[in-house]
């Protein structure tokens, strides 16, 4: 009796955070969401999400690219240093964790001083005789900024994963005459799958709804739905509209936790370790 009584109580703390600071803030973006500015339900900021599909649309785009390169270079990053010894792997993680000890907009800003018309890069190709580079204010640059900020977030899970991984089942399956290239494919590969599937929706997630990447880097020429409801909320005091469009990015982002978590499932199932 005591022990339920005292596990209900450890409970209330995260109840309280969770209805203040998670579902209070869902309330308050559907309720701007169905009514207009002054107060009255209205389904007109809802009308307006249609003009917004191709931003939206593009946008997916650019979180799709940036999670797959994300995944191209983190994951055999992670594969190769879990294979080291306990004291260098816990060096790795510190070195892949020191660029997140600095802050976000610092990270970004100082992208702007190396692919800038007059930074390090052009500066450097000038130097030797060539023509510099329109590397700023591009498509190019913002997927970059959204690698260079959320690789971490896709190594780490798949670090993770492999890590814990059981390796007498990698060598049961080199005893039984598998190749390295065949161990990888039937055992590795499976079982760092939930590993995978956190990385994905640890990158995508943010890279869909980033702002302040796209407008230093993109320099206003790349504009995706973060922008807009930035916008939308910052400048031209519109929270009905922005809401009504924060809406719609988190069904989109309900929706790639519902894909993730049913595949992860199976998974799990399978022996996998979810993170």
């Amino acid at each position: 009796m005591k022990s339920k009584f005292s596990s209900r109580l450890l409970d209330k703390p995260y109840f309280v955070w969770a209805v203040l600071f998670i579902i209070a803030p869902l309330a308050m973006v559907a309720y701007y969401s169905f009514t207009d500015k002054s107060g009255a339900f209205s389904l007109s900021s809802i009308s307006q999400i249609p003009s917004y599909i191709p931003t939206i649309l593009l946008s997916v785009l650019y979180g799709l690219a940036a999670t797959v390169i994300c995944l191209i270079l983190g994951y055999p990053f992670a594969y190769i240093f879990s294979k080291f010894s306990s004291k260098n792997q816990r060096t790795m993680v510190l070195l892949v964790m020191l660029p997140m000890w600095m802050n976000f907009l610092i990270r970004t800003y100082s992208w702007m001083t190396i692919l800038g018309d007059t930074g390090i890069i052009n500066t450097a190709l000038t130097s030797i005789g060539l023509s510099p580079l329109k590397l700023i204010n591009t498509g190019g640059a913002v997927i970059l900024g959204m690698v260079y900020n959320f690789l971490p977030y896709m190594i780490l899970p798949i670090y993770s994963v492999i890590s814990k991984m059981d390796n007498s089942l990698i060598e049961a399956a080199q005893d039984l005459g598998s190749s390295k290239t065949h161990v990888f494919r039937r055992v590795v590969l499976p079982l760092s799958m939930p590993g995978v599937l956190s990385g994905i929706t640890m990158v995508f997630v943010p890279c869909v709804s980033t702002f302040y990447i796209t407008q230093k880097l993109g320099g206003g020429q790349i504009v995706l739905i973060g922008d807009v409801i930035e916008t939308e909320f910052q400048s031209a005091n519109n929270y009905n509209l922005g809401a009504a469009l924060s809406l719609v990015l988190m069904v989109m982002i309900l929706i790639c936790l519902g894909v993730m978590n049913y595949f992860g499932a199976d998974d799990e199932n399978d022996g996998g370790v979810v993170i």
